[in-house]
């Protein structure tokens, strides 16, 4: 979900620092590159060892340690950061920011970098109410940084009132609505297909196609990065899914994904059919491997995945593909009202990069009240994109 996003974590010295541990770990698992520098302060609250574990880096604490490589480690990591998220930040962290204090690796780095800041208070309700910490936050506000207000409740010292830092997951939510601003599927489900199935002849061999799964993957990591649910309905894949996914059902053959798909039905907004379930199965499958000199299989045709959608969809709007090698628009189009969908996505598979097991695709998008969309080539979490602009506009 948060693929290609560097996300720097600055830690500084407060009994919230344990907290900070499941927010780095849940950018972690959301695919973001995820940097922690931390004050000396920090680093008597939580072992710099602890958020290594979590974020799979170096935790930058001393400005003058020893380097493997050379490098100012404060300006790369400033140019490298999408984000910056200061969690805990004290009252003397946010005051010696607004002065514009470098005294450690965190405040040199804040310093060089030019990324968005969300600073994230957390201290004694007499401290953040004092004057001193009111005039930092109004300064560094005026210059752009973004305050995530705190919380009341009981605090570290005793007392009750304002000054709990935010939770890991508020935060969470945030660094995802500032990286991925198109948040346009939140409180939609989707369900999505994705792979080849495969239709068992016998022991040892099986019927199958080309599909890599690619394609569905890529939708289903658009529709997170868009605020959605996934139900992921996989047959056999090559492309990698995911932690991040929420439900991730693995299925064998064209049977098994048949019922994976209406017995989820109830539960999604959109189903988007970017599998390539295999039509026919074999009618008779031998117990054990075949060893004739010839053989003879009689086929039978599975049932229809997407034309069952069709008929029992209600108002959920469905997406299919239709990959062809000739005729693809009068296909696609006959395909479209067949299984009574809303969108096909046609894909002629004799073009150069439009084919199986490959990270681009061209297709055309054809529309239920007749609309076309053109795709030149492009790599697939791009088309992923445009096919859901189109059906959330639908």
């Amino acid at each position: 979900m948060l693929e290609s996003k560097n996300v720097l974590v600055a830690v500084t010295g407060g009994i919230a620092c344990y907290k900070v541990c499941g927010l780095v770990s849940a950018l972690k698992k959301a695919g973001a590159c995820v940097n922690v520098v931390m004050t000396a302060h920090a680093c008597e609250f939580v072992a710099p060892l602890t958020f290594e574990t979590l974020s799979g880096n170096p935790v930058a604490c001393d400005m003058f340690a020893p380097k493997e490589h050379w490098e100012v480690e404060h300006v790369s990591l400033a140019k490298k950061a999408d984000l910056v998220v200061i969690a805990p930040a004290t009252a003397n962290a946010i005051d010696k920011l607004a002065a514009g204090i470098a005294d450690d690796m965190l405040t040199t780095t804040l310093l060089a970098t030019k990324a968005k800041v969300l600073v994230c208070p957390a201290m004694n309700t007499a401290m953040y109410e004092s004057e001193a910490v009111t005039q930092g936050i109004k300064t560094l506000k005026a210059r752009g940084y973004e305050f995530f207000e705190p919380g009341t409740g009981l605090l570290a010292c005793g007392d009750v009132g304002k000054g709990r830092m935010a939770e890991p997951e508020e935060i969470y939510a945030r660094v995802l609505d500032i990286l991925m601003p198109k948040r346009d599927f939140v409180g939609k489900t989707v369900l999505v297909t994705a792979g080849a199935t495969r239709e068992d002849i016998d022991g040892v061999r099986f019927i199958s196609n080309y599909s890599s799964g690619k394609m569905g993957v890529e939708i289903a990591k658009a529709v997170k990065n868009r605020g959605g649910k996934v139900i992921l309905v996989a047959g056999f894949v090559t492309a990698k899914i995911p932690a991040y996914i929420d439900e991730v059902i693995s299925v064998a053959s064209t049977r098994d994904m048949y019922d994976a798909v209406l017995g989820n039905l109830d539960k999604c907004d959109f189903v988007i059919k970017a599998a390539a379930p295999a039509d026919y199965r074999v009618e008779n499958v031998a117990d054990d491997k075949i060893k004739d000199s010839s053989v003879t299989l009689r086929l039978v045709k599975n049932p229809d995945i997407a034309k069952a959608v069709g008929e029992t969809k209600g108002n959920r709007k469905l997406v299919v593909f239709c990959a062809e090698k000739k005729e693809l628009i009068r296909r696609a189009k006959a395909k479209l009202e067949s299984k009574n969908a809303d969108m096909v996505v046609a894909n002629d598979v004799t073009k150069e990069g439009a084919g199986f097991d490959v990270d681009t695709n061209i297709a055309t998008i054809i529309l239920k009240d007749g609309r076309t969309r053109e795709c030149e080539l492009m790599i697939k979490a791009c088309l992923a994109e445009i096919i859901l602009d189109e059906l959330i506009a639908l």
